[in-house]
C-alpha cells in the first residue's frame, strides 16, 4: 500500500482502486481499517477510489499520541492526504462514524472540497443526538426477519447503556439490509478492523464544538450528498435529512431496503446514486418517490423542452438533439426508473412511465413544456396527455408504440449475459403491455387537447406505420410525418428529425 507521513509524522496508508479522477474514501467505525469498504459496490469502475486508514488503523501506524485519534485532530491527517495527492480540489466520501470527520474537514478547509458525500453520517459533530425513538421504529421494520427476536434483546441492551463487543455481535443484523453470507463474513470482521483503544480517543471531550461546526457548514459551497439506507437504526432517514438541511446546496437519498452499509445491500442502487451525484452533467430529483437522474442544456428563462427516451435506453440518447435544441430551449432529459442513473425498482409499467414524466414535470415546474417522447417515451407522454389536459404545452411522438395488441405477440426473452444499464424486468413488463395494451390508451387519444406531431420512421420501422397514422387521426388537429430511418429516428436522421420539430414549432 502506498504511504505519506502526515503533520506529526506518523506514516499513514491508503489504498487506490479502480481508475478515473480521485475520490477520497474516510471509513467509519469509529476507527475501523478502511478494508471493509471494499469497492464499495462498484464504484471503482468509474472513479478512482482512495481509501484513507485511519491512524491506528489497518496498515497505518499507531501514533505515540493516542489523543491524537481525536476526531477534530484527524482533520488535518484528511489534510496531509490531499496535498500529498497533489490535489487543489478533491471529491470526499465518508461513512458512518467518519462523517462527523468530514464534517469537520468541511467545516475548517471548505475550499479544498469539490464536493462531499456522507454515507449514513455520524451527526455528533453537528450535534444531532441519538434518537432512541426513531432507532426503535427502524428495528420495528425487521419485525418479520427471522433473525429478529433472537437479536432485539441485544439491541434493547444497547440502548439502555450497555455496550460489550458480545451486544454488538448479536445486534449486527440490524446493520444490514440483508443478513446473508457475506453480511454475516462482514460483519465477522468488524471487531478486528477496528483499533478499540483509538476509537475511544476519537470521541474524547473536545472532539466537537457543534454551533460553531454548523455556522460553517450552514455556508459550505460545494453540492453535499447525503445516503442512508432505509433501515439504518444509527442513522435514520429522519436524521439524515436534518443533516442535509445543514448545507446550502445538498441533496438527500434513501436507499430501499439497505441498512448501514448501502453498497453491500443493493451495490447498484449505491453506485447508480453516487455515479449521478459525482457527475457534473447529471442531476437528481425525487419525483413520486423515485429519483430520477437527469440532464439539462440552455438558459433557465428558454422555453422548456422535455425529452423522454425508448425503453433499454436513457437520456444520453437525446445529447446531439438536445444540444441542437439548446440554442432556443432550456431542455430537459431524464432517465425513467430503471434505466441509467435513476433508480431500479423493479416494477415498470407503461402507466409508471407515464406517473415518472408527470412526477418530472412537476418537480421541476415545467407545466406547459414540450414533450418529445420516443418510443416507450412517447407512450407514456400519450397516456399523460389524455389524463393531464393543460399540462403538456406542445406533444411530439417520435415512433410511439400504438396501443394495438401485437401479431404476433411476443413470446418469452432470456436476459443477456453481462452488465445491463438498464433493469432487466423492463422488457417482460413491457413486452407484455406491447402484447395485450390497456384498450383506455386507444379510446382516450381523442381527449389529448396539446398539439401533436407524429413522427414515423417509415419502412425500416417494426411499428406499423399504418397504425401511426390511425393515431394521429385520432388526436384533435395532430399533424403525421414520416421520416425514412427506422426506429431510431432522431439518432438516425437528427437534421431531419429537427427540421421536423422546427416545422411544428419547436426548435
Amino acid at each position: 500500500m502506498p504511504t505519506f507521513h502526515t503533520y506529526d509524522g506518523t506514516e499513514l496508508a491508503y489504498r487506490v482502486l479502480g481508475e478515473g479522477a480521485p475520490l477520497i474514501c474516510l471509513p467509519g467505525g469509529a476507527m475501523r481499517a478502511g478494508a471493509y469498504l471494499g469497492d464499495l459496490g462498484g464504484l471503482s469502475a468509474t472513479r478512482q477510489l482512495v481509501v484513507l486508514d485511519l491512524r491506528g488503523t489497518g496498515d497505518s501506524a499507531v501514533p505515540d499520541d493516542m489523543s491524537t485519534c481525536r476526531c477534530d485532530r484527524l482533520v488535518e491527517d484528511v489534510e496531509a492526504l490531499r496535498l500529498h495527492l497533489g490535489l487543489d480540489r478533491v471529491d470526499l466520501l465518508a461513512h458512518s462514524a467518519a462523517g462527523d470527520l468530514a464534517s469537520l474537514y468541511a467545516a475548517r478547509h471548505p475550499e479544498a472540497l469539490r464536493s462531499l458525500i456522507l454515507v449514513a453520517p455520524g451527526t455528533r459533530a453537528t450535534g444531532f443526538a441519538f434518537v432512541e425513538r426513531a432507532a426503535r421504529e427502524a428495528a420495528a421494520l425487521r419485525c418479520a426477519e427471522p433473525w429478529y427476536a433472537q437479536a432485539l434483546p441485544a439491541l434493547e441492551q444497547i440502548w439502555a447503556g450497555h455496550f460489550t463487543d458480545e451486544l454488538r455481535a448479536a445486534s449486527r443484523p440490524f446493520l444490514y439490509g440483508r443478513w446473508d453470507g457475506a453480511a454475516q463474513e462482514h460483519a465477522a470482521r468488524s471487531a478486528r478492523e477496528i483499533n478499540a483503544a483509538a476509537a475511544q480517543a476519537y470521541y474524547a471531550d473536545g472532539a466537537f464544538n457543534p454551533v460553531e461546526t454548523v455556522a460553517s457548514l450552514r455556508t459550505f459551497p460545494a453540492p453535499v450528498l447525503v445516503l442512508t439506507g432505509e433501515y439504518d437504526g444509527l442513522t435514520t432517514p429522519d436524521r439524515a435529512a436534518e443533516l442535509a438541511a445543514l448545507f446550502p446546496e445538498s441533496e438527500f437519498a434513501v436507499q430501499r431496503g439497505a441498512g448501514h452499509f448501502p453498497w453491500l445491500d443493493d451495490p447498484g442502487a449505491f453506485v447508480r446514486t453516487v455515479t449521478a451525484f459525482l457527475d457534473p452533467e447529471v442531476r437528481s430529483v425525487q419525483a413520486g418517490g423515485i429519483r430520477l437522474a437527469y440532464r439539462v442544456w440552455g438558459e433557465p428563462s428558454a422555453p422548456p423542452v422535455v425529452l423522454a427516451h425508448g425503453r433499454c435506453g436513457d437520456s444520453t440518447t437525446w445529447t446531439e438533439v438536445a444540444e441542437r435544441l439548446a440554442a432556443g430551449h432550456r431542455v430537459y432529459a431524464f432517465d425513467f426508473r430503471g434505466h441509467g442513473l435513476s433508480d431500479w425498482t423493479g416494477r415498470y409499467s407503461f402507466e409508471l412511465f407515464r406517473d415518472d414524466l408527470h412526477a418530472f414535470l412537476e418537480a421541476r415546474n415545467l407545466s406547459g413544456a414540450t414533450v418529445v417522447g420516443h418510443s416507450m417515451g412517447g407512450a407514456a407522454a400519450f397516456l399523460l396527455a389524455e389524463r393531464q389536459p393543460g399540462l403538456i404545452g406542445r406533444l411530439v411522438l417520435e415512433e410511439a408504440p400504438p396501443p394495438f395488441p401485437l401479431d404476433p405477440p411476443r413470446g418469452p426473452v432470456e436476459r443477456p449475459e453481462g452488465r445491463l444499464d438498464f433493469d432487466w424486468p423492463v422488457v417482460p413488463s413491457i413486452n407484455a403491455q406491447l402484447n395485450e395494451p390497456d384498450p383506455e390508451g386507444r379510446e382516450r387519444l381523442a381527449e389529448i387537447t396539446a398539439p401533436t406531431l407524429v413522427i414515423g420512421g417509415g419502412p425500416g420501422s417494426q411499428i406499423v406505420q399504418e397504425d401511426l397514422a390511425w393515431m394521429a387521426r385520432q388526436i384533435p388537429g395532430a399533424r403525421h410525418v414520416t421520416i425514412d430511418a427506422g426506429h431510431l429516428v432522431h439518432t438516425e436522421r437528427p437534421e431531419e428529425f429537427l427540421a421536423a420539430l422546427r416545422s411544428f414549432g419547436v426548435g
